[in-house]
């Protein structure tokens, strides 16, 4: 089996998926960094597709960073209030050909993540 890459983004807060919520995936190489797509949650708060599909997939390092303030901004209960929340960015390794999940739980004031399956 080939390696690739999915993700998830639930809104803890609204008890939801987070619909419509960008999302950029880089592959780290040292100190470079090489935008490699952007991808937007659908209404089940999962891309259409792997962010990164089989044929692209590389052994290495990676970061997901979710575009959560732009998402929280147009979906707060009180958007007059200051948003504490920016954008999230999560790195990790992949280190073997296989399936990484990596979803996100967001709310305006914290988020946690994990490797899923």
């Amino acid at each position: 089996m080939s390696g690739y890459l999915t993700t998830h983004v639930l809104d803890t807060a609204r008890g939801r998926p987070a619909a419509g919520l960008a999302i950029d995936l880089f592959r780290i190489e040292g100190e470079a960094r090489a935008h490699l797509r952007r991808m937007e949650t659908n209404a089940d708060g999962r891309t259409d597709g792997p962010i990164l599909p089989e044929a692209e997939f590389e052994i290495g390092d990676y970061e997901l960073v979710f575009h959560a303030a732009a998402y929280i901004d147009a979906n707060s209960a009180t958007p007059d209030a200051p948003r504490f929340l920016g954008d999230v960015p999560i790195r990790f390794t992949m280190s073997e050909p296989a399936h990484y999940h990596v979803p996100l739980l967001l709310s305006p004031y914290g988020y946690s993540t994990y490797r899923g399956s």
